[in-house]
């Protein structure tokens, strides 16, 4: 329902209840929907500004008029109040804030705290298994590189603790000299734990310490004539030489460091962050951080220090080639985040002055190349708004496929265009449900997609405000698929999307597509068109979505257990089970007295496994 105050008068109205005290306000519309999130040392006199903001920009009086509603949360301070603030953002996406939208978590290498002998691997998300976490690192690619060397260079093992412990001799890693083979005894426990501390001093920056180590070593073993153990000390310095030649970047006395580059322009930003723990270079990332085009290069770099670090923990030392607005503020607040001290500086001279520079130029660099880009993506996307005959240029367009091999594991997938490029985080899957639908009937299949799809928007974005709703929407078929889109369509209301069926050519040659629209005739565009192109590119990546999901899919159905469907029966009872009947077989012919018997199955837990199987 609508406020009946409206502007700056429900900003006036909502005054009377806001305490002059350090916190955060959210600026609300009509439906609730939160369009500004900002912090205050003193709430009221912060707030009130918004009723008399004669000298605002036009973005900032754009939002004032849409205000309905203010909410308030306190904080004991400003560093706290500073600390909401970019969780708020960071969770609501506030479209007058600047936003960082790209918030994927980092990953690690881990070692194993756990085990006799612990394993070595990359780990992505919550930290909350026992060992010793080393990262971030910039990409998936940087910590297979790295894992590699370290296997080469230490012999840890990469093996799960399961086949660990059912080898009864090397795998081919061992034959390869990337492990020292603990499932067969060939290294003691004593040995093994030797290797792994020299693993963490290394990742730990003492890297040259561990190499002159293994210098000696191979001295060692080659003036006693044992040319065999000297030449694997060989391999290893060489190892751990060629990871440290391809670092590359290099400043002295830095430990743990993050280096974060900014260039700024009204029309768009890009911001390069090189990631530094216990000396070693883990690699560098690019940020497009949204904001509007009265912002300032102070305001960008602040909002995104404040994102950045609310999913990752700040390092020591973060060096900026941009002070942030209130950075004494903010320098506190990430030391509350880190629960330790953190310096915020900009270096004016030296190794980490280079640093700062050439992480700059490579900003400015991927930040030319990403403008570029968009506008070309905004120029196709007003082609294509042309050839299917819309007033404005489309800003979002789902495309739908189905896949499935011989009706089994059947799935629908979309995809998401915008003038950014593919919207990956928006992609969704539809596990086909209906039991009613006959294997292989893809129009059953597109059917069910769109009214599950198209039913939830309804419900949660009736008024189409939160740009989820697709100007363009692209179906992979021919007539048939369209028909099935039009009855879904007309059951739901929905009269006023734009939507066309992709149908490959004769003999399925790309480049004579015909495009079948509701009430018109097909059509086909010239071989060379590059609105033709594009819709290409958008039909080969909901090809590829949906296919890699099948795949996915598939894959599970084949590791799929009937224990997996027991309640109570997790992967280590099932293993368990497993291990001492064989099979699942084995389990489901089992009397009551033998499950009793199996490791960490109780009484109960026997009891329903049994009733599982026999009722």
């Amino acid at each position: 329902m609508t406020s009946p105050l409206q502007g700056t008068a429900a900003i006036k109205a909502a005054l009377k209840d806001i305490p002059n005290k350090p916190g955060v306000y959210r600026m609300m519309n009509a439906e609730g929907d939160i369009l500004y999130v900002g912090k205050a040392k003193h709430l009221k006199n912060r707030v009130s500004s918004y009723a008399q903001a004669r000298q605002a920009t036009y973005r900032i009086m754009k939002m004032i008029e849409q205000v309905s509603r203010v909410e308030v949360t306190e904080a004991a301070n400003e560093a706290e109040a500073l600390l909401m603030e970019a969780s708020l953002i960071k969770r609501h996406s506030p479209r007058y804030n600047i936003l960082l939208k790209d918030d994927k978590s980092f990953p690690y290498i881990f070692i194993d705290g756990e085990h006799d002998f612990p394993r070595i691997r990359k780990h992505r998300g919550a930290q909350t298994a026992k060992g010793q976490y080393f990262g971030p690192f910039a990409s998936v690619g940087a910590v297979n590189e790295s894992l590699a060397i370290l296997q080469k260079a230490f012999l840890l093992r990469p093996c799960s603790d399961s086949v660990l412990a059912n080898r009864s001799r090397p795998c081919l890693q061992y034959q390869i000299k990337r492990c020292s083979a603990p499932c067969v005894g060939y290294i003691s426990k004593q040995a093994y734990a030797d290797s792994l501390e020299e693993a963490v001093q290394f990742l730990k920056g003492k890297s040259r310490d561990v190499q002159e180590r293994f210098a000696q070593l191979m001295q060692q073993h080659s003036d006693a004539m044992e040319f065999e153990q000297a030449a694997a000390y060989r391999d290893r310095i060489h190892a751990l030489t060629r990871v440290q030649q391809e670092q590359g970047l290099y400043a002295a006395g830095m430990q743990d460091a993050d280096v974060i580059a900014l260039q700024f322009t009204p029309a768009g930003s890009g911001i390069q962050v090189l990631f530094f723990r216990g000396g070693n270079h883990f690699g560098s990332q690019m940020f497009y951080p949204k904001h509007g085009d009265d912002e300032t290069a102070e305001a960008v770099m602040a909002g995104f220090l404040g994102q950045f670090y609310q999913t990752h923990t700040p390092p020591g030392e973060i060096l900026v080639n941009q002070m942030p607005e209130e950075a004494s503020l903010l320098t506190e607040a990430l030391g509350m985040r880190a629960e330790r001290r953190v310096s915020l500086h900009l270096p004016i001279r030296g190794d980490k002055k280079q640093l700062v520079e050439q992480a700059s130029a490579n900003a400015n660099a991927a930040l030319e190349r990403h403008l570029n880009a968009r506008m070309s993506e905004k120029r196709q996307l007003e082609t294509l708004g042309k050839v299917f005959g819309l007033d404005d240029v489309p800003q979002r367009i789902e495309v739908y496929d189905n896949s499935h091999i011989m009706g089994t594991n059947a799935l629908g997938a979309m995809i998401v265009a915008t003038p950014e490029g593919f919207d990956k985080k928006s992609y969704r899957k539809f596990n086909i449900k209906d039991v009613t639908t006959e294997p292989g009937d893809d129009y059953a299949m597109m059917r069910e997609v769109f009214r599950r799809r198209f039913a939830r928007l309804q419900k949660e974005d009736p008024d189409r405000t939160q740009g989820q709703w697709p100007d363009i929407v692209l179906i992979d078929g021919g007539l048939g698929q369209l028909s099935a889109v039009t009855q879904v369509f007309e059951d739901l209301g929905v009269t006023d999307l734009c939507y066309v069926a992709i149908a490959k050519g004769p003999q399925r040659n790309a480049g004579r597509e015909q495009f079948f629209m509701p009430n018109m005739q097909p059509f086909t565009l010239p071989p060379g068109d590059p609105a033709l192109h594009y819709l290409q590119r958008l039909r080969d990546e909901a090809h590829r979505f949906a296919i890699g999901s099948h795949r996915q899919k598939r894959s599970k159905s084949l590791t799929h257990s009937a224990l997996d469907d027991i309640p109570g029966i997790g992967s280590t009872r099932k293993r368990a089970l497993l291990h001492h009947f064989g099979s699942k077989k084995g389990v489901e012919r089992a009397s009551l007295a033998e499950l009793k018997k199996v490791p960490g199955i109780s009484q109960a837990v026997a009891e329903q496994i049994y009733g599982w199987f026999h009722g």
